[in-house]
């Protein structure tokens, strides 16, 4: 949380220079904070114009803001480490392994450059199809075809959902050229790190994959169609959004808004324009979010499946919650239902909050904002800029906390572990 923190510091320190805006004598500390919170918890939600209120500099402390919320300061740390010292320290290591969700600390350096390695890759080639694109059939110069290609590239397959354009991919809705690559480096950087990593590992023996990675590969594509139908559902003859396209333009955005609803803020239509149901339903998508230890946001797939196995469970009357032919740990129970819990207040008060300091915005597009915030997505409804003070104070710790985890944030706070020295006797309240 420190580290995290550090790096929020510094970044909104170098978007208030007057080298990093337009604006003569720079942007505000709230302007400032706002996008770097945004930038660094790789969310997208945005106050400011990214590429015409903020410089070629601006745009480049943004990226790397990114980058880093990306790849996890804890785990950039490690790399410094290893590059200065040549050895990496106990701590730092068991912290590391904690945030790639590794089971051992013993390879730390390989698997911190694998997942660097893998992050470069997976960019590079999503930038160079965007700047040929953006090349060829644009007819852009050389230098922004590249700078467009690497900055959408780096935010898509970080799951910011910062763009270059003030309408974010509205102009590209039809072009599977620059939605596509966006849109598939969306999905993977969503699977999470553990996920990828054991994939490059053992991709022709499924029977050795781990419940995590069983769990993500199977749910992603059902999430995905199911968005999918539920957008183009409700969607389909909406003048505003879907209903201006061809039918292949239609499921091609409807497509790409369920990929984009569920990791990062990017839009290819005009999100002020869905119905309100729509929205109701892309925050169900936004809550759930994306694979653990990725670039993705949310309460995570596993987390939603462990509760649902559990459910099951006792619906059914079994005595262990099992997952894909293996026994869920029992402290997972309380992980998942504490994560769940927590996240569900956070929304709710801070939906108040919201509610209260701007009593003019309707109810479901505060909702929308802050489970935005919350799952790190991005996307809104065209409020952002005109919340007052306090409630863009409210979504900047929303996201701070979106991205730590409801429980990382709940045990940083925590002066001091204590330790249980017994246990009391056990009765059974009534339930429901």
């Amino acid at each position: 949380m420190i580290g995290y923190l550090t790096a929020l510091v510094i970044g909104t320190g170098l978007l208030m220079t007057p080298a990093a805006t337009v604006a003569d004598g720079g942007i505000s500390l709230l302007s400032a904070l706002f996008t770097a919170t945004s930038s660094l918890s790789v969310t997208g939600l945005a106050v400011l114009d990214t590429g015409g209120d903020f410089t070629f500099f601006g745009q480049v402390v943004i990226l790397l803001l990114i980058q880093a919320g990306g790849l996890g300061v804890i785990l950039l740390t490690t790399l410094f480490a290893l590059a200065v010292a040549g050895r990496a320290g106990l701590k730092l290591r068991q912290s590391v392994a904690s945030e790639a969700k590794s089971a051992g600390i013993g390879g730390i350096r390989p698997m911190v450059l694998r997942v660097i390695r893998l992050t470069l890759i997976a960019e590079l080639a999503v930038a160079s199809a965007l700047f040929l694109r953006f090349l060829l059939h644009y007819d852009e110069p050389v230098g922004a075809a590249a700078w467009d290609g690497i900055f959408h590239a780096v935010s898509a397959f970080n799951n910011a959902g910062f763009g270059l354009r003030s309408d974010s991919l509205v102009s590209y809705v039809a072009d599977p050229f620059i939605c596509g690559p966006i849109g598939l480096a969306l999905i993977v950087g969503g699977l999470g790190y553990p996920v990828l990593l054991e994939l490059f590992r053992s991709y022709a023996v499924p029977r050795t994959w781990s419940m995590t990675t069983r769990t993500v590969l199977v749910m992603t594509p059902i999430l995905l169609v199911a968005g999918t139908v539920f957008v183009a559902a409700l969607e389909w003859n909406n003048p505003g959004t879907l209903g201006r396209l061809d039918v292949w333009g239609q499921i091609q955005a409807a497509a790409f808004q369920s990929t984009t609803t569920r990791t990062a803020g990017f839009n290819s239509v005009d999100m002020s324009a869905l119905r309100p149901v729509t929205w109701f339903g892309m925050d169900i998508l936004m809550f759930i979010g994306g694979g653990p230890a990725g670039t993705a946001g949310g309460v995570k797939i596993t987390t939603i499946m462990v509760l649902a196995a559990m459910t099951w469970t006792e619906i059914s009357g079994g005595r262990a919650v099992n997952l894909f032919g293996k026994r869920v740990a029992r402290s997972v129970h309380r992980q998942a239902t504490t994560v769940i819990v927590l996240a569900l207040m956070l929304i709710v008060l801070a939906t108040m909050l919201i509610m209260i300091d701007a009593p003019d915005l309707d109810f479901d597009r505060i909702l929308f904002e802050v489970v935005s915030a919350f799952g790190t997505v991005g996307l809104t409804t065209g409020i952002t800029t005109e919340l007052p003070g306090l409630s863009q104070v409210v979504l900047i710790v929303m996201m701070i906390v979106g991205r730590l985890g409801p429980v990382t944030a709940a045990s940083a706070l925590a002066l001091r572990a204590r330790p249980l020295r017994f246990e009391l006797p056990v009765e059974r309240p009534l339930i429901g």
